[in-house]
């Protein structure tokens, strides 16, 4: 049972290449969620066609609420093998899913909250973005399996 997060100056390797891995999972992640947002259209009666974006936003929405649930990390992080703990060090629950999904899905609809994260995230020694400060959880390498 791990007590907290890995410490960045006596086990950096757990915080190597993250934002980069981060980058690269929100790419992923995104391609696939616009393909259920188009999996979704003909349930809508292709209406969804005039509400697309909100309509991707709730597809996103769920789409890493229940993925972060199921394992810390959504399928674009786990291609890039990082996964996300909370302040405990442990994997994030439901709830925290939840509420990490609903603070990234504000910031990053304002401007400065995630320019703010991406600079956060790039100079910080967890590199960790604004939602992820406020709640005590960061993105670090997935650890070997014991």
């Amino acid at each position: 049972m791990t007590h907290a997060l890995p410490d960045p100056d006596y086990q950096a390797d757990f915080y190597a290449d993250v934002p980069l891995k981060r980058l690269i999972a929100f790419g992923v992640d995104t391609v696939l969620i616009l393909i259920l947002t188009v999996l979704v259209l003909p349930f809508t009666a292709f209406t969804g066609l005039f509400y697309f974006p909100f309509l991707a936003m709730v597809v996103g929405f769920v789409y890493r609420v229940l993925t972060i649930a199921g394992g810390s990390a959504t399928p674009g992080m786990r291609l890039m093998a990082i996964e996300l703990r909370n302040a405990s060090g442990e994997r994030l629950d439901l709830p925290q899913a939840a509420l990490h999904t609903l603070l990234f899905t504000l910031f990053f609809s304002m401007m400065l909250p995630q320019i703010a994260s991406i600079a956060l995230m790039l100079t910080g020694p967890r590199a960790q973005g604004l939602h992820d400060l406020v709640l005590g959880t960061a993105a670090i390498n997935r650890p070997a399996a014991a």
